[in-house]
């Protein structure tokens, strides 16, 4: 398990906000790389969503001459990497994890100050970053560092190889521009790819950081190149061109179709589309459930991180009889969350990304304003009026049909129901499309598992919050509108990234010795 920081100790938070301090005026360099040299278009200045005023670093985009480059390097580069085998890769991604770790204060700095996270948001992330390096570090042993072995029914020998697809494109989002990133970079890595790396626009410093650890930890510089560009730009090059072997995305339905629809159409051969994208998430209480307990996981699943992940709560069902005790705690409880700058311990909910977020939030609590009912709104310090910051809200509302799209930030939607309409509720979550999260507060144990067998959907939590899915425990990944699986940090997420080789001999043509067969890897 990776290691954190205990910020309820004043020994342990004291020397990480000491640390910070230090790199309060640290600028990054969060240029594209082509084989691990930064280009050399025009350099753009990258501020914090907290205060505009705050130059966290420089950015420099790939041209499509750059990102050709990178990609004719790294599809020479990769048969090499993929004979090199899946141990010897994997020791490179146990180095990096040790690496994040060693850097924890430069990755909790930089997804603070560039993404807005709060101080034990970025620390959980870091967390999972080196994670996802160590799982997969063991996956690839295990699926990648030799050959499978099988007997057929007239003495033949099968022997089965993973391999890497060639250069995979992988595309990650803002909102967990290190665990995410990496997560993509080193699954594709681990089964003996090459990989181009395009991390969001609003968060390359930490992307950058990233690659320059892994081509510390030994990734060969031709194999993994990081390339910042507009992702129109990236579609027409990338995407489309015949020497892209596969694409990983982290993102929105409508890009995931876009993608999808481009690669079904270029020239070449057909290669996979590996996506996660949103969901309309939705957690039922019923009237057995603890009022409690509901607060709190409601609370932790619909407003950390700013409700910036793919698995916040968006939607909550009520049963009638408990209704009006919950909302009245909700309301409690949202009036205890302090909004502010995320780099302070006491901050419980930081801004949102950018501009176009803020509007777009501050759009639909209007909408809601008319069509809903404002059940309680978060105090936003007036002192944070020049940064993007968003006042978390509580709706009720009478439908879900009335959410057009995911909303994603800080907003919260409620929904009572009677007992009788449990189906009704269902039927709406299921016409929604989505089925990334969803979660159920109740102590009957059959209610449960019903509502489990009747819904489509990735990842269903029981008596918990939705969020925070555990690398290696908790595999992470929707169905139907929410992606194409298999799920990320489980046990299938890397055969995604792989083809499939198997080489049969008539062993009986050689005496039947099959001891010529049990090939080292390479």
């Amino acid at each position: 398990n990776s290691r954190g920081i205990d910020l309820s100790s004043p020994v342990s938070s004291g020397k990480l906000l000491a640390a910070l301090d230090k790199k309060k005026n640290d600028k990054y360099d969060g240029s594209s790389m082509v084989a691990g040299v930064p280009v050399k278009s025009k350099a753009d200045n990258l501020t914090s969503p907290q205060n505009p005023n705050m130059v966290v670093g420089i950015t420099r985009d790939a041209s499509e001459k750059d990102m050709l480059r990178a990609l004719e390097i790294a599809g020479s580069a990769q048969p090499a990497w993929d004979a090199l085998g899946g141990n010897a890769r994997a020791d490179i991604f146990e180095k990096m994890a040790d690496l994040i770790e060693d850097h924890r204060e430069t990755f909790i700095d930089l997804t603070c100050r560039e993404a807005g996270k709060t101080l034990a948001d970025g620390i959980s992330e870091m967390r999972e970053a080196a994670d996802y390096c160590r799982y997969y570090a063991l996956q690839a042993r295990e699926k990648f560092g030799q050959p499978q072995i099988l007997k057929g029914p007239t003495g033949e020998s099968n022997q089965i190889s993973l391999h890497g697809r060639g250069v995979f494109l992988c595309i990650a989002p803002w909102n967990f521009p290190l665990a995410i990133f990496l997560g993509q970079v080193v699954a594709a890595l681990a089964a003996g790819n090459a990989v181009l790396a395009k991390p969001a626009g609003q968060t390359p410093l930490v992307a950058a950081e990233a690659v320059r650890l892994l081509i510390e930890a030994g990734v060969p510089k031709e194999v993994l190149h990081l390339i910042i560009a507009p992702g129109s730009t990236v579609g027409k090059v990338l995407v489309a061109n015949p020497g892209t072997a596969g694409v990983a995305l982290t993102g929105s339905t409508w890009t995931a179709k876009v993608i999808n629809k481009t690669l079904a159409a270029k020239e070449g051969p057909l290669v996979p589309l590996i996506a996660e994208t949103g969901g309309q998430n939705a957690m039922i209480v019923d009237s057995s459930a603890l009022p409690e307990q509901v607060t709190d996981d409601v609370m932790t699943s619909a407003f950390s991180s700013a409700g910036q992940r793919c698995s916040a709560l968006r939607v909550l069902f009520l049963q009638d009889s408990i209704a009006g005790k919950v909302i009245e705690m909700l309301g409690g409880a949202l009036a205890e969350r302090q909004v502010g700058d995320p780099a302070e311990l006491a901050t419980d909910v930081g801004p949102v990304i950018d501009e176009a977020a803020l509007k777009e939030l501050e759009a639909h609590a209007a909408r809601m304003m008319k069509e809903g009912k404002l059940i309680a709104r978060a105090e936003l310090p007036k002192v944070y009026k020049n940064g993007h910051f968003f006042a978390p809200h509580i709706f009720e509302i009478p439908d879900l049909s009335i959410l057009e799209d995911e909303v994603f930030g800080p907003i919260l939607h409620v929904i009572r129901y009677a007992p009788k309409d449990l189906n009704k509720v269902l039927d709406q979550i299921r016409a929604t499309g989505y089925g990334l999260t969803f979660g159920v507060h109740s102590r009957i144990e059959g209610r449960w598992l019903d509502l489990f067998a009747d819904t489509r959907i990735g990842n269903t939590y029981v008596n918990r919050n939705m969020i925070g899915a555990v690398v290696g425990v908790q595999p992470f990944g929707g169905q139907g509108l929410s992606g194409t699986g298999p799920k990320a940090g489980g046990p299938h997420y890397l055969l995604r990234f792989a083809t499939e080789k198997t080489l049969t001999i008539n062993t009986a043509a050689i005496g039947g010795n099959t001891d010529l067969f049990s090939l080292e890897e390479g």
